[in-house]
């Protein structure tokens, strides 16, 4: 049977630091791991979409997870992307994660091929049955091509570890259909950043954030406000943010993510092949973002925050 959680609040999709060779940077990971929990998010994912989860080999992926459960201790917790080609492989990755005791499963649709519902859930179930580990169930389908369904989400309700699901499709009337065929079963969390202050409206209880890399307060405090119905302090925050937030939704979003992380120093541009650079126009485009979001910064109501780093 999986463990209680009480998951809540902004836990960014860590972005894995490489060096100019592509090479595995753990030091730098751990770094950035380390700031983002001295800046008050309230959880992490490392491996996931923004990790450059299928650019990494199984050692590296243990790797990091070895590091960012190190750096967070008992603090945070910290869930794992499973994103594996096939059902056995992820089964083996759940599996590691429960050896290396992290506190939940951030679990894709098998990659590459584009499964019938009654595969994709067949593949959650049997993930579900080789840990205790519990799952945050992901659907992303414009990136994944494969479309977890409040109906199918539903089916999944005798599952005791399936305890949570992340919903990227941009449709927040998910949260409402999800809750009115299964009550409070699942932890609903937005996995889009731009649609993030509706999607708690309708009772989104986390975020899996990637612009919050770059600015993990601002993110932080417009959850919390958001969450507590502070919506005329929450909206010009959203508002500043939603240029930067739109990137999430671009199918190259994890080099602007990563770009917009390096011009605030917090980490690399450098992605693995095959995600290259962005050409200069994009570039450009995302650095004048970047200046007038760090110019019009805006002052942060409290929220309860510890002190910033």
């Amino acid at each position: 049977m999986a463990k209680k959680v009480s998951w809540a609040g902004v836990f960014p999709a860590i972005t894995t630091q490489f060096r100019a060779d592509f090479s595995l940077d753990i030091e730098a990971t751990r770094k950035v791991i380390a700031a983002l929990i001295a800046d008050g998010v309230s959880g992490l994912i490392i491996c996931g979409t923004v990790g450059e989860n299928n650019a990494l080999s199984k050692s590296e992926k243990l790797a990091l997870m070895e590091a960012a459960k190190d750096v967070a201790g008992k603090r945070v917790p910290v869930l794992a992307g499973v994103a594996e080609y096939t059902t056995a492989l992820a089964c083996d990755m759940a599996k590691e994660a429960e050896r290396l005791k992290l506190d939940g499963l951030m679990v894709l649709p098998a990659m590459v091929y584009s499964a019938k519902p009654r595969e994709t859930l067949a593949h959650f179930r049997t993930i579900a049955t080789a840990s205790e580990v519990p799952i945050m169930i992901y659907n992303n389908p414009p990136i994944y091509k494969t479309d977890v369904t409040p109906d199918m989400l539903a089916s999944l309700a005798d599952v005791e570890t399936i305890i949570s699901f992340k919903e990227s499709s941009g449709d927040t009337r998910r949260f409402v259909d999800l809750r009115n065929m299964t009550g409070d079963r699942f932890i609903p969390f937005c996995g889009l950043d731009d649609v993030v202050v509706e999607s708690v409206a309708l009772g989104a209880q986390g975020w899996v954030s990637g612009l919050s890399n770059a600015f993990p307060r601002e993110g932080e405090t417009l959850f919390r406000l958001a969450a507590a119905g502070r919506l005329a302090e929450a909206m010009p925050i959203y508002d500043w943010f939603m240029p930067l937030l739109h990137l999430d939704a671009r199918s190259d979003l994890v080099q602007c993510i990563k770009l917009c992380e390096a011009i605030v120093g917090r980490g690399s541009p450098v992605t693995r092949p095959p995600r290259l650079p962005l050409d200069k126009q994009e570039t450009a485009e995302i650095e004048k973002l970047m200046r007038d979001a760090m110019a019009k910064r805006p002052k942060l109501p409290d929220v309860g925050l510890r002190a910033a780093a």
